[in-house]
C-alpha cells in the first residue's frame, strides 16, 4: 500500500511539475480588435492588440504580429477583443469601403428603388432578391412580367453596408447589387425599359426556378392575345379571288287541274 501511495504522488508532482514547465511556452500572443470596428474601417495601430492564446489551440487564419493586419480594411465588423483573421480583412489593395466587399470577378451595381420596390423597406446588407420586370416586349402593346435575375445579394441599402441590428424597417433611394458583370448588363438595360421589382426569398434558398413569363392574357381570359409582329423582308402582298355568285334561288309553283297536281319551277 505504502508503495502504490508513493508512485501516485509521484505521478501526480510529475504532472504538475511539467506543466508549470511547459506553462510559459504554452500561450502565444494573437492579434485582435481593441474596439468596436464598422465594416470597410482600415486598421491603425490603435485599432487592434495583442492577447493571449493557448499554443495548442491556434486559431486557423490568426495574426501573431501587428504589422500584418495594420492598413489592411476589414469586411465584416467586429467587436472589441474579437480575433482579426485572414478570412475577415480585404485582400491588399482592394480599396476600402464597398469595395472591400466585391469579389473579383464581380460588380456593385445600384438601381433606383423606394417603397415598393425595396419590399416595403425590408431590404437590408446581406439580403436576397429575385429581380422582376414590367415591360412591353418590341411589336406588342401587351404588357409581360418576367424574371430577370434570381438570387441576387444586396451589398448596401442607400449608404448602409450593415444591417440594422434590431431588424428595423427603412425606405431608401438607391439598393445596390453584387452582379457578374453580365448581370449588370441585364438589369441597366431592362430598367430603362420598364419598371423592376425585388421579390424578397430566403437566405437559404438558392435554388435557381424556371420561370416563365407571364403576359396579360393569362390574367384575364377574355383579352385578346399580343399581337406580335414577324421580323424579316416584307412580301408582296397576294390577291384574293372574289367569291363565285350564287344562282338565284328557285319559285315553285304547284298547278291543280282538276283531280290532277303538277309542280312548276322557274
Amino acid at each position: 500500500m505504502a508503495i502504490a501511495v508513493a508512485g501516485t504522488v509521484t505521478l501526480v508532482a510529475y504532472r504538475r511539475l511539467r506543466l508549470g514547465a511547459a506553462g510559459p511556452s504554452a500561450v502565444v500572443h494573437v492579434v485582435a480588435a481593441s474596439s468596436n470596428l464598422p465594416a470597410g474601417a482600415t486598421l491603425t495601430e490603435k485599432d487592434v492588440t495583442l492577447v493571449d492564446w493557448h499554443s495548442d489551440m491556434p486559431p486557423a487564419g490568426a495574426f501573431t504580429k501587428l504589422d500584418d493586419v495594420i492598413g489592411r480594411p476589414i469586411i465584416n465588423s467586429v467587436v472589441t477583443n474579437e480575433l482579426i483573421l485572414s478570412g475577415k480583412l480585404a485582400a491588399e489593395g482592394s480599396g476600402i469601403g464597398l469595395t472591400t466587399k466585391i469579389p473579383a470577378g464581380m460588380r456593385a451595381t445600384a438601381v433606383r428603388s423606394n417603397e415598393i420596390v425595396g419590399v416595403a423597406g425590408f431590404l437590408y446588407p446581406g439580403s436576397h432578391v429575385d429581380v422582376l420586370a414590367t415591360y412591353n416586349p418590341p411589336g406588342s402593346n401587351a404588357p409581360v412580367t418576367t424574371t430577370v435575375l434570381q438570387d441576387v445579394e444586396v451589398l448596401t441599402a442607400g449608404q448602409t453596408i450593415e444591417p440594422d441590428p434590431q431588424g428595423k424597417p427603412q425606405t431608401v433611394n438607391v439598393v445596390t447589387l453584387l452582379l457578374s458583370p453580365d448581370d449588370s448588363q441585364k438589369l441597366l438595360l431592362i430598367s430603362t425599359q420598364g419598371t423592376i421589382q425585388f421579390v424578397l426569398r430566403s437566405g437559404i434558398d438558392q435554388k435557381k426556378e424556371e420561370v416563365v413569363p407571364t403576359r396579360l392574357d393569362q390574367l384575364l381570359p377574355s383579352a385578346k392575345p399580343p399581337v406580335v409582329v414577324a421580323s424579316g423582308p416584307k412580301r408582296a402582298p397576294q390577291k384574293i379571288a372574289p367569291p363565285s355568285p350564287q344562282p338565284p334561288p328557285a319559285f315553285v309553283l304547284e298547278v291543280i287541274q282538276g283531280t290532277q297536281r303538277s309542280m312548276e319551277k322557274f
